[in-house]
């Protein structure tokens, strides 16, 4: 019941997400408080964790946010744009180059930050392939207008982002789940996510390779 609320709630447009993590935490305290199985101590206990573990992301974030600092003012987003540009090579494979970087960047750095930071740079990249800011479908280079190379690239983006942060040899997400699993070897919980970055990398892969699966929806509301 708790779970159907809370999706139930986002769904409907009643809140967004972080709201609705705010209404499950509300529903199972009052669950809990009613069934005599949170009391003051689980509860005293339940918000420590909850500090630790924040404090913890916090940190990693901050990390994060001098990395990008650090790579926006040694120019390395900005040379690797004018080097896939200027390199001549096909239209997929600059898209797959990218793509690429973005999961190795994944294991460095927070999601937010690689958005802020390399999505400006690399967009001007596929704008530039694909014939121009101002290109429809027919000539370009991805067999797209700008509007639909937008959409596609963003939901690639989106999916490779999330999955260089469980990407071995750092991917932060992981680190989060070692801290929480104490007993549990580092090396076992990158064995764990294993399976889950392959069915990603197979799930990118198909999205390359028929945008249509990307595109028919907005194609639906959009015509």
């Amino acid at each position: 019941g708790i779970f159907a609320l809370v999706l139930g709630g986002i769904y409907l447009g009643l809140y967004n997400p972080t709201p609705g993590a705010a209404v499950g935490v509300a529903l199972v305290w009052a669950y809990g408080t009613l069934r005599g199985r949170l009391g003051l101590g689980a509860l005293r206990a339940s918000v420590l964790e909850t500090a630790a573990t924040s404090g913890m992301i916090y940190l990693i974030l901050l990390g994060a946010e001098l990395m990008k600092i650090f790579m926006s003012r040694a120019g390395l987003p900005q040379a690797g744009a004018e080097w896939i540009a200027g390199a001549g090579l096909a239209p997929l494979a600059v898209m797959v180059l990218l793509l690429a970087a973005l999961i190795v960047l994944g294991c460095l750095m927070d999601s937010l930050s690689m958005i802020l930071l390399v999505i400006p740079f690399f967009w001007p990249v596929l704008v530039e392939v694909n014939g121009g800011l101002y290109q429809m479908a027919e000539g370009s280079g991805f067999g797209m207008g700008t509007k639909e190379l937008k959409i596609w690239f963003g939901i690639l983006a989106l999916i490779v982002v999330e999955l260089g942060l469980i990407t071995p040899p750092v991917g932060m997400n992981v680190f989060v789940i070692s801290s929480l699993a104490r007993d549990v070897p580092m090396a076992e919980t990158f064995r764990g996510v294993l399976p889950f970055f392959l069915a990603e990398l197979f799930r990118v892969g198909l999205l390359l390779a028929f945008p249509a699966l990307v595109l028919w929806l907005p194609r639906v509301l959009g015509g």
